[in-house]
């Protein structure tokens, strides 16, 4: 298997994770994210990924929950800075 193509696996994989409870529940989303992001898309749900450094959200769609990329109005994709 090509390691390009694990990444979609990992990230279906990680939507199944709980983020309910005290347990399972995401940091907030940095002041910054929130200003720059789309409003039709649920922040609640939003985290950083640390494979590629970029924020993701949970999407319910009609018969799944997809994570999708957190983007800005102009559909550019919100990434964290990569430090060096």
């Amino acid at each position: 298997m090509k390691p390009i193509l694990c990444l979609p696996a990992i990230l279906a994989l990680s939507a199944c994770v709980s983020t309910s409870g005290a347990e399972g529940e995401l940091p907030p989303l940095p002041e910054q994210v929130v200003a720059v992001a789309a409003p039709w898309q649920n922040l609640a749900t939003a985290r950083l990924v640390p494979e590629d450094n970029c924020y993701w959200y949970e999407h319910d769609g009609q018969v799944e929950r997809t994570l999708l990329p957190l983007r800005t109005p102009e559909g550019r994709p919100i990434c964290a800075a990569s430090e060096g």
